[in-house]
């Protein structure tokens, strides 16, 4: 792959780690509002199924974002 499909994944996985930290946030903050626009109301165990899946999001996105950005570096040297 080149340089710019690793650059388009490292965005992707900032704005997921972005949005994902944010709900959890506004979840921890407001534990009956329905976060991430009723998406995750599905989700079963409630309020702390909700935030699991969050936190597994947003590190998820914080891995992605870390393994593009060091390929990218890796095409640069």
């Amino acid at each position: 792959m080149g340089k710019n499909v690793w650059v388009g994944l490292q965005i992707v996985g900032m704005v997921l780690m972005v949005a994902s930290a944010q709900a959890v946030i506004r979840l921890l903050i407001d534990h009956r509002k329905s976060q991430v626009w009723g998406l995750l109301d599905w989700v079963p165990g409630g309020w702390g199924g909700q935030l699991v899946v969050l936190v597994v999001l947003a590190a998820g996105g914080a891995v992605l974002a870390e393994r593009s950005n060091n390929k990218v570096k890796l095409l640069e040297a």
